[in-house]
């Protein structure tokens, strides 16, 4: 069946006036088969029109359907929500965690961009172009919380997600990865709106976000990681009972004046098994432009022609030259070469408000229609 002939699936949309409740509004008001049902976002700006009480900051106009509709509260009572099946979030972390429980209590399904529920051991961590066979938890999530309908996936950190492309091809085509070395290049739109002030950002580099280092550090191990044959609990590489040793990731991130775009360089070590010849550079160009992803296979709306991007020029991939490819659903890789300590070092890029934050959530949601988890 294709996506032109499937039932249409009421969302709704939380956090929907902020940076990342914009993107979903504007990939969503066009989709194949979600529609847009209902808008939540603070009491603030409840009871009121969406498009009075939000500062539109995309390059395409409001969608003329929803500049009109009124904003409900957060709560899983507030009308329209009842009806949705797929709720998305784009709420700030210091207010998802309660918000999304209770949506989830209430038997909706919520995909969230928010870090709140990203350790918790029944809850998937999906990057849409790596590993979303972690889906499959999915049903042990309900089973254990007593839930018929309600679950919660999550998304990744925005710049652990265009790490763990690049990664997943890596580890696809050679096994898995000894020690990774990335330090961030991060855009102002990753801290929302307002953001960073100008007089910190604007001819300067911030070197500290808080907290963002030691989510990519430990976020990529999950992701990379397997389930065990119950589907019940994750194996991650740093599972000490499973005797799987970790990747070990150093991150350093920073802030920089970039509208949307975060740029890593990012150095690889391969882990030595039983003295394997390690892949040639050529071999590590061939696995990043032949990676392919389950979302392409599922053949998903937002599913790019190409998981990775690999860019032959010296100088790429740049922001504002390279973040809209594939409509911003591709990670971009560059300047593959040697590395004189690890072994390979390279340059990646991702579009952090699409693919690492509502695009992912989207084809997250996708994916879980096309394996019957949302009906």
């Amino acid at each position: 069946m294709s996506s032109s002939d499937k039932k249409q699936i009421k969302v709704g949309i939380l956090g929907a006036t902020g940076t990342v409740g914009q993107r979903f509004i504007q990939i969503l008001s066009t989709h194949p088969y979600f529609k847009i049902h209902a808008l939540g976002a603070s009491s603030r700006s409840a009871g009121q029109e969406y498009g009075k009480v939000t500062k539109w900051k995309l390059n395409t106009p409001i969608p003329e359907e929803i500049k009109t509709k009124v904003v409900q509260e957060c709560k899983p009572t507030a009308e329209g929500f009842a009806e949705c099946g797929v709720v998305f979030s784009g709420l700030d972390h210091d207010v998802a965690g309660d918000i999304e429980e209770a949506f989830r209590q209430s038997n909706l399904i919520i995909f969230s961009n928010a870090k709140n529920y990203r350790r918790d051991p029944l809850c998937p961590l999906i990057v849409p172009l790596v590993n979303p066979s972690h889906l499959s938890i999915i049903e042990h999530q309900k089973k254990t919380l007593g839930l018929e309908k309600g679950f919660i996936v999550t998304n990744a950190n925005c710049s652990t997600t265009g790490l763990v492309v690049p990664l997943a091809a890596l580890e696809k085509s050679f096994g898995q990865l000894e020690t990774v070395m990335v330090t961030t290049l991060q855009a102002i739109s990753g801290s929302g709106y307002p953001g960073v002030p100008s007089l910190d950002i604007l001819d300067n580099v911030v070197p500290f976000i808080s907290g963002e280092e030691e989510k990519i550090e430990w976020e990529t191990n999950k992701i990379l990681g397997g389930l065990n044959e119950e589907k019940t609990e994750f194996d991650l590489h740093l599972n000490e009972k499973k005797k799987l040793k970790s990747i070990n990731v150093s991150a350093t991130t920073t802030r920089v004046p970039v509208i949307d775009g975060h740029t890593a360089s990012v150095s690889v070590k391969f882990r030595n098994i039983n003295n394997i010849k390690k892949p040639t550079i050529e071999e590590i160009k061939k696995s990043f432009k032949e990676f392919k992803c389950e979302a392409q296979d599922l053949n998903v709306p937002s599913a790019p022609k190409h998981a990775i991007v690999l860019h032959d020029l010296p100088d790429r991939p740049q922001p504002r030259l390279d973040r809209d490819l594939h409509n911003g659903a591709c990670v971009s890789v560059g300047r593959v070469r040697p590395c004189p300590v690890f072994d390979v070092k390279f340059i990646c890029l991702v579009d952090n408000v699409r693919l690492g934050a509502a695009t992912s959530s989207i084809m997250n949601a996708e994916i879980a229609v096309e394996k019957g988890l949302i009906v």
